[in-house]
């Protein structure tokens, strides 16, 4: 349903995409995982017909985003990084809208929006709060339910949780889950590993513009290689001598400071594991619990990356505020990478609505197409609309 074959994309200097390769079947989750600036977003903007590619073949329900833009978007829902709700309008009047600009009768979009309200857990609240009124975690599940009230057979989630608190989050996923069990097509981009392994059949990850590995969960955990060392020091120990200590002794040590638990991969498998025992007896460091176990997803990303992916994920999150409803609201965060070049960050709600997939317009699927304005490096104007009408 997704094809990508060859895909690059350039901002003056910056090489946002560089060949990127990937194909998503018919009725599966394909999970896009990667840190900011990786070209998740990026990928997804040339998806929906936001950017035109400078090269690459790239098909959605068959249909070819530079020849074929409108049918494109007939055959696609969107939600993106910021929950495109109108805050003064209930949920209810929220779907029945987006219905009526998809072209349904009223009749059918207001039937529409009261069984996805009533399937993404929000009919107690659908006519008696305004949006603006819901926490984080109810704007980001009315906002998917927006994404299928045409019910497209192919749905992109851009970074969906990314600023919600741990609820709010998990009611996502069950929102997610719906979508996966009804047969929608689904690509997801994350920085969350627990997130990509939850949800995914399979996992893309993507660094620098391009696709570094490819797999099932299982799959990209076998690729780091043998057993993992997990340690967890004794309070009142050195955090950094045990460190230091494992680092003289085995690779990809890492330590996290608030669980005080060190990891390292054991290559070498028990002899390794010895060694590092050895090592922190010496440097007077007591261990809690020690173990050999299989590589996490998270160490996979470390080896592919050179980050992990709760590093990845921190600085999204540390840009999301409290919404006073139990989620964090990030309407406000800002992902542009270190140089500046953007390519991971989705327009603000207040000015930008859902991409509508109506079709009308007949143009080639380009940002023209789309309302949305190139500046001088190329990069889309984040203040355009995207409404398609």
């Amino acid at each position: 349903m997704i094809s990508i074959h060859g895909l690059t994309k350039r901002f003056g200097d910056f090489q946002a995409l560089a060949g990127v390769e990937l194909e998503v079947p018919e009725g599966s989750v394909q999970g896009l995982l990667g840190p900011n600036g990786a070209g998740k977003t990026t990928t997804v903007r040339v998806l929906t017909t936001l950017l035109e590619p400078d090269a690459g073949e790239v098909t959605v329900a068959g249909h070819s985003v530079r020849t074929a833009g409108h049918l494109v978007r007939r055959n696609l829902g969107v939600s993106g990084q910021y929950a495109a709700v109108d805050d003064k309008l209930s949920g209810f009047e929220n779907l029945t809208m987006v219905g009526e600009l998809y072209g349904m009768r009223r009749s059918q979009a207001k039937a529409r929006a009261r069984e996805l309200l009533r399937d993404f857990r929000l009919d107690d609240v659908a006519d008696s709060k305004q949006a603006g009124s819901y926490s984080g975690g109810m704007k980001r599940r009315l906002d998917l339910a927006g994404a299928i009230v045409a019910r497209p057979p192919v749905v992109i989630l851009d970074e969906p949780t990314t600023g919600l608190d741990p609820r709010g989050r998990r009611d996502t996923w069950d929102a997610i889950e719906s979508l996966a069990t009804s047969g929608t097509t689904v690509l997801l981009t994350t920085q969350y590993l627990e997130e990509a392994d939850q949800l995914a059949d399979k996992i893309a990850v993507i660094d620098a513009g391009a696709i570094i590995a490819e797999g099932t969960a299982t799959e990209l955990k076998a690729q780091a290689g043998g057993a993992w060392i997990d340690i967890v020091i004794a309070p009142g120990s050195d955090g950094a001598a045990a460190l230091a200590a494992a680092r003289r002794t085995a690779q990809d040590a890492m330590l996290d400071e608030r669980s005080r638990r060190l990891t390292a991969r054991a290559t070498g498998g028990s002899d390794a594991f010895r060694a590092v025992l050895h090592a922190l007896a010496d440097a007077q460091v007591d261990v809690a619990e020690a173990a050999l176990r299989q590589p996490t997803l998270d160490e996979v990303f470390l080896r592919l990356t050179g980050s992990t992916a709760t590093e990845a994920g921190a600085e999204a999150d540390s840009e999301a505020h409290d919404d006073g409803a139990g989620d964090a609201d990030v309407r406000d965060g800002d992902s542009r990478d270190s140089d500046g070049h953007d390519g991971e960050r989705s327009p603000e709600p207040s000015r930008a609505r859902r991409l509508q997939t109506t079709g009308s317009s007949e143009r080639s699927g380009d940002a023209a197409e789309t309302g949305a304005t190139e500046s001088p490096d190329g990069e889309p104007d984040k203040t355009s609309k995207v409404v398609v009408s």
